[in-house]
């Protein structure tokens, strides 16, 4: 069941809302918990049943070893029990997500032929794996504990964060379901809520859907071999750049939108990842509570920066790939975790040597400017489905396979012509595959829209930071708007608003059209 469906949005979510609320307002808040811990398994469900035993299982045993762990502080035995229950966690996602990619290779370096049936990978393996890994280290360092299953069913299954995030910890979610107030239904937490839903859900439907159909044509073509003008690549290149962006930002904001009308605040995870002046301030705000886990479980654990800077970089890249493969197993994501840890290697190198310098307005912009071609350039291995096409795609945008231009400016450069045409350019159109459809301009159209959007509109937290919508995993995350008067209030204006965003979003739901982090 998809956020961005007529079942969820006008059955599922009213009835689990109101059945929440109504059970919770006798006084029955364990009741209430059952029933939405039912709700979310049957969200979960609702895909294929089969993956409902998963994910029960994975609850029951790493229940019963967090229950272990939680005991004496100091009790000998506790160390081996977080290794193995960290090891059988890594098992059963290396078994369902990476087991068909290893033996593939195996076989390709080998010269094996081993066979291994297809494995369906389970949907948001990655992300309750993830989450229940963090509380059993967190269980360990004696820094939660959980002795109520249905409690830690909830934890676990919350079903606006269980299929693309964000990935929570046990101490953050859990005590706010202690408070009596949550258990009433309360017409500022729905107002609130379905603010933000509205205007994730048209960043979804609206924005990232529509954007969708200048990217996908582009990266089919470089797949079947097509070789793509330098300004469809780059353009194909700038279209996924915004449609991942609208598509993850879209569900962030609906989950944090969901969760709120429930009166339930999520970490933020999505803050205008785009805006930033370099690649470390880019990990600060995209997919903050992976970048956390990555930071908190991996990256420290290997050493983090205690060890010298040799040391450092070589943790940097290890977490990155690491990232990288997390997202899928495939070269092409262990070459964007690769690309984002030579990043980051460079952004710290760079910010040792000219760590005393004088920031300017110039050079600000300079660093966005280069940022953003690193991240438009990273995007394309993110979603290129071989090497070979990513390769593809990049040759063009770097003019290997030369440059072409209109054919309307045909001698207007004079004596400089000739010497265009000898080194490469062509007078035969930027477009000449069709890949951006009959009106290739109105998807240049979108691209400059969506940037604005992305880089010079506050976002959503920011307008509703009146009313706390998520809480802030770095402090003084959501920044404050200079013009107050643009923040979101309970106001007619704000309902008309809201309802228009959420009209127009309904209306383009004509397609199934997943969240792209669900693959994930």
């Amino acid at each position: 069941m998809l956020f961005n469906s007529y079942a969820f949005i006008f059955l599922f979510l009213p009835t689990v809302l109101l059945g929440f609320h109504w059970i919770g307002k006798q006084g029955h808040h364990r009741i209430a918990i059952a029933w939405l811990v039912g709700a979310s398994l049957f969200f979960y469900g609702w895909w294929n049943p089969a993956y409902l035993g998963l994910i029960l299982v994975s609850i029951l045993f790493n229940y019963a070893v967090g229950v272990s762990l939680g005991g004496a502080p100091k009790h000998p035995h506790k160390k081996p029990i977080l290794i193995l229950g960290v090891a059988a966690n890594l098992g059963m996602l290396g078994y369902f997500k990476y087991a068909n990619f290893f033996v593939d290779n195996l076989n390709n370096i080998a010269g094996t032929d081993i066979v291994l049936e297809q494995i369906i990978l389970p949907l948001a393996i990655s992300f309750f794996t993830f989450q229940q890994i963090a509380y059993l280290v967190d269980a360990w360092r004696g820094e939660t504990k959980e002795y109520n299953f249905l409690h830690y069913c909830l934890f676990v299954t919350f079903f606006p964060q269980l299929i693309a995030g964000p990935i929570v910890h046990h101490k953050e979610m859990l005590p706010q379901f202690a408070k009596d107030v949550v258990y009433k239904l309360r017409s500022k937490h729905l107002a609130i809520g379905l603010t933000i839903f509205a205007i994730g859900l048209f960043k979804k439907v609206v924005l990232a859907d529509g954007i969708s159909f200048y990217a996908s044509p582009v990266f089919d073509a470089a797949e079947a071999g097509v070789v793509l003008t330098f300004v469809e690549a780059w353009g194909g290149a700038l279209a996924y750049t915004f449609q991942l962006y609208f598509d993850f930002s879209g569900y962030s904001d609906m989950a944090i939108g969901i969760a709120r009308m429930f009166g339930i605040r999520l970490p933020l995870n999505f803050n205008s990842p785009y805006k930033a002046t370099s690649i470390i301030d880019f990990w600060r705000k995209w997919h903050i509570t992976l970048s956390r886990f990555l930071k908190d479980y991996l990256y420290i654990p290997l050493g983090g920066s205690r060890q010298g800077k040799s040391r450092r970089y070589a943790n940097l890249m290890i977490t990155m790939v690491l990232g990288g493969l997390w997202h899928g197993a495939g070269w092409t994501f262990v070459l964007w975790g690769a690309l984002h840890g030579f990043y980051l290697i460079i952004n710290h190198g760079w910010r040792v040597i000219f760590k005393n310098k004088r920031k300017t307005k110039f050079g600000a912009l300079f660093a966005w400017t280069l940022t953003f071609i690193a991240l438009i350039v990273s995007w394309v291995p993110f979603r290129a489905e071989s090497l070979e096409g990513a390769g593809s795609i990049f040759k063009s945008m770097f003019g290997l396979n030369g440059f072409s231009i209109s054919e309307r400016l045909i001698g207007r450069f004079g004596g400089a012509e000739e010497w265009l045409l000898s080194h490469g350019v062509a007078f035969n159109g930027f477009f000449q595959n069709n890949v951006f459809g009959s009106d290739p301009y109105a998807g240049v159209g979108w691209i400059v829209g969506l940037l604005l959007i992305s880089v010079a509109f506050p976002n959503t937290q920011q307008l509703m930071r009146r009313y706390r919508p998520a809480f802030e995993t770095y402090q003084g995350e959501i920044k404050r708007l200079n013009y107050r008067w643009l923040e979101w209030r309970p106001t007619r204006l704000w309902a008309l608003f809201t309802a228009a965003l959420f009209v127009l979003a309904v209306l383009g739901l004509t397609r199934v059209s997943e969240f792209l982090y669900f693959q994930f």
